[in-house]
């Protein structure tokens, strides 16, 4: 399985929600913090169960979350 990275910019954040309904594999949940605008934003729960496929950041109105894939080794000759 792909190993994904999700960077969450907390002042761009805006606590829609709608990264959390496009994650498959539940990987994001809101925080308890606050960004300085007062919006409750979102963190990374568990990052270890990112698969990388980036649905959330397609889905962010906001453009506050990247996402970055592990590049997968070439098989050696």
């Amino acid at each position: 399985m792909p190993k994904g990275k999700i960077v969450i910019d907390k002042e761009r954040c805006k606590g829609c929600g709608l990264c959390l309904a496009f994650c498959a594999q539940d990987v994001l949940a809101y925080s308890t913090e606050y960004n300085q605008s007062g919006y409750n934003i979102i963190w990374v729960k568990e990052p270890e169960r990112c698969i990388g496929c980036a649905f959330c950041a397609q889905a962010c109105p906001d453009i506050a979350i990247e996402v970055y894939r592990e590049k997968k080794p070439k098989q050696g000759k």
